[in-house]
């Protein structure tokens, strides 16, 4: 590694015109992916990681055991390295250890008896690769398989985390491969303080070694918004860019970066007025995180008095501090699938207590709304297909096939192990329970009927749980659901509008195919007549209903979802305040008024002008 020295002082390089001398550096504007909010300024500091030198051979039968010994050394070698990367963490805030110390133990599971361990081993023996050839080899396979499940339907969320499983795959690969060639890692140790960190890649072990005093931005070549990476960056609250290709080959020592994390913008040796612009702009988003800071403690109530549900989705547990810091007043969306993943075997009962008690712990009272396991023919989820409860091949078309309430349905065990550890964790705090991808009544009445099943039987075998059963409600996600909302709403407690879901069933588009990418439109006419219905199906049952899609976390739609009647919004942690402030600043007449006028229309071009124009159109 070479460390970059830092520019001279920035008022004498400043002060001379940009062409006035012939190796004077001119400005460049990298476009990426904004990760982590904020502005930072500051010297450029290069790092790269050795090259991990792997020739890819067999070996003979006799080597077997000495290559078996030598993954075993590098498991041991790894899992040390791991448990010493968990305690640094304490130098780091609290919230920060939070959002990193699961992802580090989720790795440290990985190296345990788990499909790669086990898969390596298999190719040692059996096909005669040598150590670091069966790591890469079935960390391949493994991936590409993960990666397989990708399918058309796939919702935007559902493909992040395909991709987040397979990268663990990879890092997991890599630093064993690492520790068997006996390459080193890399190191921040000369990291200047107050530096820009570049590098072609960043992985989520090297984000968990920075020190966040000590940086002013991180900017990779590769990345995306969704990865471990980027939430471990937006954890230690450092302004980060990732996906700025070629600037890590472009920059040369002692130039100057702005790394602007929420454009997703790199500009290297900013020009004096794009120099001064940036200095403005740390300033006015310091002052801008005070007034969010503040916005936190405030109540989400229109300027006329009306309450509004603030609530955020929770995915991995790792998002937890995220939400507490956001001021989200609950969890409005538990995605269960993560205590599936990564296993040999399904999660049992007081395993699933564990993990549901400790989130609504977390929450302090606040309500959290758990989504019973929505597994469908596009989610590899290996412990349910080594237990034959799925099968191996997915549905030729999986959108359309078992998923969700229907594969409970069908396996019941399933859904009575879940029902049981969410009663049991609901004793820790208020909680809800969401049925996924219904359609039907009889799908609800049968959920129920299990529910209130398992309650008697916790209570016959002695266990604690509420007296009154929490609130089961249903995933309203399909046009079908929707248009029978009015039916739904007399089995149903109350209603969660995914409109991810309904958006892509409705237009018949997945946001993930190039091709027709442009297509979905969550503010097409056909989606917002939906989500309307729904709404005035369960307002007329004085039933809760809540939006928990995108459509939640974009502030220009927050006027419309209130004039539709919506009073209860669940999204990403990050969109909470931008939201609220929209809350605080409208009145409800206003947005009644402006919703009548926006479902009049038939264009979702126009919509979207309305929507963009509320403010002016209807001050």
């Amino acid at each position: 590694m070479n460390r970059i020295d830092p520019p001279p002082p920035q008022h004498k390089r400043l002060a001379r015109p940009a062409l006035a001398t012939p190796d004077a550096r001119t400005e460049r504007l990298f476009p990426g992916i904004p990760v982590s909010a904020g502005v930072g300024i500051g010297p450029v500091f290069g790092t790269t990681e050795p090259e991990a030198v792997i020739t890819r051979q067999k070996i003979q039968a006799s080597d077997i055991g000495a290559e078996g010994a030598r993954l075993e050394a590098a498991i041991v070698q790894s899992r040390k390295q791991l448990a010493k990367l968990r305690a640094r963490l304490a130098v780091l805030p609290e919230e920060s250890q939070s959002e990193i110390a699961p992802l580090i133990d989720a790795y440290i599971r990985m190296l345990g008896p788990s499909r790669l361990v086990r898969g390596v081993r298999q190719r040692i023996e059996e096909t005669l690769l040598s150590a670091e050839t069966a790591v890469l080899t079935e960390a391949e396979a493994i991936a590409d398989a993960i990666m397989a499940q990708a399918e058309p339907s796939l919702s935007a969320e559902d493909l992040a985390g395909l991709r987040r499983r397979a990268d663990e795959i990879g890092e997991i690969a890599r630093r064993l491969v690492r520790n068997l060639t006996r390459s080193p890692f890399r190191s921040f140790a000369e990291l200047p303080v107050g530096s820009i960190l570049v590098a072609e890649a960043l992985r989520p072990a090297d984000a968990a070694l920075l020190d966040p005093s000590r940086l002013a931005g991180v900017v990779t070549e590769e990345g995306g918004a969704d990865g471990h990476t980027a939430v471990m960056l937006r954890a230690l609250g450092v302004p980060a860019v990732l996906g700025a290709a070629g600037l890590a080959h472009a920059m040369k020592p002692g130039d100057i970066a702005v790394v602007d994390g929420l454009a997703g913008t790199v500009t290297l040796n900013p020009a004096p007025l794009t120099l001064m612009a940036a200095r403005r702009a740390v300033t006015g988003f310091a002052r801008e995180r005070q007034r969010y800071a503040r916005l936190r403690r405030l109540p989400a109530v229109t300027s006329d008095g009306e309450p509004v549900e603030l609530q955020a989705n929770l995915e991995l547990p790792i998002e937890l501090p995220l939400i507490v810091q956001s001021g989200a007043v609950g969890i409005g969306l538990l995605r269960t699938e993560f205590l599936f993943m990564n296993r040999e075997t399904v999660p049992d009962e007081a395993t699933q207590t564990e993990s549901y008690r400790t989130i609504v712990e977390a929450m302090h009272g606040d309500s959290v709304t758990i989504r019973v396991l929505d597994w469908g023919g596009e989610k590899e989820i290996e412990a349910l297909t080594l237990a034959g409860i799925v099968p191996e091949i997915a549905d030729t078309n999986p959108a359309l096939g078992l998923r969700g309430i229907r594969l409970l349905l069908r396996r019941p065990e399933l859904l009575e192990t879940q029902f049981a550890a969410i009663l049991r964790a609901s004793m820790a705090g208020t909680v809800r329970v969401l049925l996924p991808m219904v359609t039907n009544v009889g799908e609800v009445r049968a959920a129920r009927e299990i529910y209130e099943r398992v309650a008697r039987r916790l209570r016959r075998r002695g266990e604690r749980i509420p007296e009154k059963l929490p609130p089961l409600g249903i995933m309203i996600e399909t046009p079908g659901a929707a248009l029978s909302a009015d039916a739904l709403a007399l089995e149903a407690d109350f209603f969660s509008i995914g409109t991810n879901d309904l958006t892509a069933y409705t237009l018949a588009v997945d946001r993930a195919e190039t091709d027709v990418a442009e297509l979905y439109d969550p503010m097409h006419p056909a989606v917002l007549r939906l989500v309307q219905f729904a709404t005035e199906a369960a307002l007329r049952m004085r039933m809760p209903v809540s939006i928990c899609g995108e459509l939640a976390a974009a502030p220009k739609l927050t006027p419309l979802l209130l004039g539709l009647g919506v009073r209860s919004l669940s999204m990403n942690a990050s969109a909470v305040p931008k939201v609220k402030q929209m809350i605080r600043s409208v009145e409800i007449d206003s947005c009644v008024r402006f919703a009548r006028r926006v479902m009049e229309q038939g264009d979702p071009e126009r919509i979207r002008t309305m929507v963009g124009g509320f403010g002016r159109a209807d001050g």
